[in-house]
């Protein structure tokens, strides 16, 4: 009677299970198609208002025509030259302001004395935006590659630094007072304490960065260079080139997705445990 009891819980258990699997699949799925929805609902809006001249073509011309233009801009080999271009001064730019970042963000949310000292001059100077910069990096820097990448880090460092320092700072005393108890050195206590407990945080400053680089490039590129998707959006739109102008500003909107992507599958990665 007991093991009859026991199989009918078994199979009762076993349903639940394949029934709750079930529903977290189609919620799945669902995301997936509304995911996917959005941008093409949005583009076939536009699509739809832009050939019946609800709106005006000329400046928001149908989206198959800036595909056709990316296709053409593409075969000339322009366009990858300018993606190229930019995409090397992003990720260059990025890591020289990540980098520091994390070490100066570390070392600020262990050492209080080192907090103190650098905390007003991080405060003073993140609110300076650092295109208005821009004419100070171009006499010392140049109209160089090398340049771009100073005003992508100087843009990525503040919100990078303070996450980190807020992070290692918000670590559960509990975790300090063991690692003193069992005479952590200060090297155990920066890679298997302070890096691990300030990731979360650390990794949202970083996700922060990554949009900022892209807004810092545009931005440069169209003040101070002669390539990239910067110089291709403003000279297109001085031009009234406005199909290559949206391929550009696409591109911009696509890779600022497909980083973020990319940051939040690093994110799984390295802290498994934070849904």
């Amino acid at each position: 009677m007991a093991t009859k009891v026991e199989e009918i819980y078994m199979e009762n258990s076993i349903a639940v299970e394949e029934q709750m699997w079930r529903k977290g699949r189609r919620r799945q799925q669902l995301k997936h198609m509304l995911t996917v929805a959005s941008p093409v609902c949005l583009l076939v809006l536009w699509e739809v208002l832009s050939r019946t001249n609800i709106i005006d073509a000329r400046f928001f011309p149908p989206p198959t025509e800036i595909i056709g233009t990316f296709f053409k801009m593409a075969a000339s080999g322009d366009l990858f030259n300018h993606l190229g271009i930019s995409l090397y001064r992003i990720i260059g730019g990025f890591l020289l302001g990540v980098i520091p970042a994390i070490l100066l963000g570390l070392i600020m949310g262990m050492y209080r004395p080192v907090r103190y000292f650098f905390q007003p001059l991080v405060m003073a100077l993140m609110p300076i935006p650092t295109l208005a910069l821009m004419p100070i990096i171009l006499i010392i820097f140049g109209i160089s590659d090398f340049s771009k990448m100073i005003t992508i880090a100087g843009s990525v460092f503040f919100p990078v630094v303070i996450n980190t320092a807020a992070g290692v700072a918000n670590i559960d005393g509990i975790y300090l007072d063991v690692a003193k108890n069992y005479g952590a050195k200060s090297k155990d206590f920066f890679f298997k304490i302070a890096l691990p407990g300030a990731l979360p945080v650390m990794l949202e400053g970083i996700q922060m960065g990554q949009a900022i680089a892209l807004l810092t490039i545009v931005a440069a590129e169209m003040m101070g260079a002669h390539s990239g998707i910067g110089y291709l959006i403003w000279t297109s739109y001085k031009a009234f080139l406005l199909q290559q102008m949206y391929v550009g500003l696409i591109l911009i909107s696509f890779f600022g997705y497909f980083f973020s992507l990319l940051l939040r599958m690093l994110q799984k990665v390295l802290i498994p445990w934070k849904k």
